[in-house]
């Protein structure tokens, strides 16, 4: 079959796509920025991609008109706390106008569990896309879930963080809340599954895991997964407001993405059962398992996708990836080192794991201090780190940076700043002729943006002279 994914290089997307080619599947990536588009799919001869943006109707007509199944992922979680949900409408809509033009036979879709009378504004929209998705011109198929754990993900990402930071948790009071996580492996055997499966055709269903725990029970199994001994004490004096604040300064999550968390948090998570598990012979893993074998994928460095991958975690980026590749060169502040390299290929390896546990090579405190202040002026500071310890694509998040472009066969490295400037600013790293040559670029917004510079223009002589010297060095 001929299979349309959208939001292909999001959390579930780029996690799917794999499973769809293996099925034999001929797979049409819908992305709105070619430049994130796994580099692998260019290899792959069952693998078309396509540049579409839901909110342009006029690049809907790149989708060819000969699919038989379409996948719809595409949400807006937090980018845009005041106008998500219509959002997530238009994209719907948009979607879709243009699909009932094509052969679409069925259109599968990925929403939450919505039992609870009184929903959370995320969840009511996700139950406004299902209503906006049924059509007399094609089947539907959704699947509702709840917290999804796998590595990667934001909810194991943030349990992760709590648990390993906090030996004692005074913690709000919807961590009494109950849910239903769902290991990510069976969300995709779900998803997969129901491909041109007519059993489904214009069906819903709850799908969740074995057990029923409360967000409390998630830290503490959690914990013991890991070995650690944990304390949580709810309290009830805790608003949304200030649980938000206490999920950004501890964990990775931004401010916006933690406000639509504890939102989501205070509705009760229970699935309905349904005869779904039998039609795609899927039996849930439990929630400890979910854990055990998320880490397993962490130890072995093979995380295919991560929320902090997704424009979601981003501090300010919003736009295609196109528009920063060109840094500018008029009416900047620049920083400029060369030195010859001894080993071009340690060289390389050293730029790309640069970021994340390896550290910036030179002045780590610093480097840490400037995190810690983004993260008091509202930024996103060094926490997300990033996804692999040795890849860099196009996309991926790297602490408070943003990949723009990463090449090794051109030797070339972009990185574009999402931490609070009042500029915006990008370093390069490029191998030619023999010289490593590291550029950090500053484009100041007004007098405010000048004062920066000058402020911390001091510290870039020791530091980016230490950075660069370590990189060079075999």
């Amino acid at each position: 079959m001929k299979i349309l994914v959208t939001g292909a290089t999001g959390y579930i997307g780029k996690r799917l796509i794999p499973l769809l080619i293996n099925q034999e599947h001929q797979v049409i990536c819908a992305v709105r920025d070619k430049l994130r588009a796994d580099e692998n799919y260019l290899k792959e001869d069952l693998i078309e991609i396509v540049e579409v943006d839901f909110l342009k109707p006029e690049t809907l007509n790149n989708i060819p008109e000969d699919i038989d199944v379409a996948y719809y992922l595409i949400h807006s979680m937090s980018n845009s706390s005041k106008n998500f949900e219509s959002l997530e409408e238009t994209c719907a809509k948009n979607f879709k106008t243009y699909i009932e033009t094509t052969n679409v036979k069925q259109v599968i879709y990925l929403s939450g569990i919505t039992n609870e009378e009184e929903l959370s504004k995320h969840l009511r929209s996700r139950q406004n896309v299902e209503h906006i998705l049924n059509s007399d011109h094609y089947a539907t198929t959704i699947f509702k879930a709840g917290i999804i754990v796998g590595s990667g993900s934001s909810s194991f990402e943030i349990i992760r963080d709590l648990v390993e930071k906090l030996p004692i948790m005074i913690a709000p009071k919807w961590l009494n809340t109950k849910t239903q996580p769902l290991a990510v492996r069976d969300v995709l055997s779900f998803l997969s599954g129901a491909a041109g499966n007519t059993k489904l055709y214009n069906q819903s269903y709850d799908v969740f895991g074995s057990e029923v725990l409360t967000y409390k029970q998630l830290l503490l199994q959690f914990a013991e997964v890991r070995g650690l001994k944990r304390y949580i004490f709810t309290v009830p004096v805790m608003t949304p407001k200030l649980s938000s604040y206490w999920l950004y300064f501890v964990t990775s999550t931004s401010y916006k993405l933690a406000s639509s968390l504890v939102d989501s948090m205070g509705v009760q998570i229970i699935g309905k059962p349904s005869n779904i598990n039998a039609l795609l012979d899927v039996n849930p893993l439990s929630y400890k398992q979910a854990v055990a074998l998320a880490f397993e994928k962490i130890e072995q460095n093979s995380i295919v996708s991560s929320w902090k991958d997704s424009m979601v975690s981003s501090g300010r980026l919003r736009n295609n990836l196109h528009k920063y590749i060109n840094v500018p060169k008029y009416g900047c502040f620049k920083d400029y080192k060369e030195r010859q390299v001894q080993d071009t290929q340690k060289t390389i390896e050293k730029v790309w794991a640069i970021g994340g546990k390896t550290g910036w090579y030179y002045g780590t405190f610093l480097w840490k201090i400037r995190g810690y202040i983004d993260k008091l002026f509202g930024g996103i500071g060094l926490r997300r780190g990033r996804t692999n310890p040795t890849e860099l694509h196009a996309g991926d998040a790297l602490d408070f940076w943003r990949v723009i472009f990463a090449d090794k066969n051109q030797k070339k490295l972009l990185l574009y700043a999402e931490m609070r400037l009042p500029g915006e600013a990008w370093l390069e790293f490029k191998i030619e002729d023999g010289f490593l040559k590291q550029t950090a670029t500053f484009r100041p917004r007004g007098l405010w943006g000048r004062l920066y510079w000058y402020s911390v223009f001091p510290f870039h002589g020791f530091i980016f002279n230490g950075m660069i010297n370590k990189l060079v060095n075999a």
